[in-house]
């Protein structure tokens, strides 16, 4: 088994549903597990200004697809949510991004690993640095980035 960072976020229609269903979808494969999430953080936009807020959480999952089957499931998932490519960082239903894939670094057409920009962006940062390190005190350091709550357990755990 291979652990995952996984970043997710939503800025248009129902942004908090929009993240439980991409949690559910992600739970809902047989070779992928989700095993912790952090909080949901609501976050400004980056580039395109002009979009409404983000909600933005970071997961921690187990899985044996490779990276690229791993990219190929997240794309299958923002395609069932809806989400369209029109404008480069601009609005979107969902967003699912591979942050880490074990210690694996590639570089393809396809997928870059470690993500490029993770350490650049206050809405990865403060949520992976809850899940890892158990609070997120860096939180009081970013304005952009605001506490907006939890998604219960409940909602994309497997059950047996």
């Amino acid at each position: 088994m291979s652990t995952a960072f996984l970043s997710i976020g939503s800025n248009l229609g129902n942004r908090m549903s929009n993240l439980k269903k991409a949690l559910s979808l992600l739970a809902s494969h047989p070779s992928i597990t989700v095993s912790k999430v952090s909080s949901v953080y609501e976050t400004d936009p980056v580039g395109f200004v002009q979009q409404d807020d983000f909600l933005n959480i970071v997961c921690i999952i187990e899985t044996d697809l490779s990276p690229i089957a791993l990219l190929l499931y997240t794309q299958i998932i923002e395609k069932i949510l809806y989400r369209e490519r029109t404008i480069r960082n601009g609005p979107r239903t969902i967003d699912v991004d591979i942050l880490t894939y074990d210690i694996i670094v590639m570089h393809t057409d396809e997928l870059l690993l470690p993500h490029p920009r993770m350490s650049e962006r206050a809405f990865v940062q403060i949520p992976l640095h809850e899940i890892l390190d158990g609070g997120a005190s860096i939180l009081d350091k970013d304005p952009t980035v605001r506490y907006f709550g939890t998604i219960p357990d409940n909602c994309w755990l497997k059950h047996p």
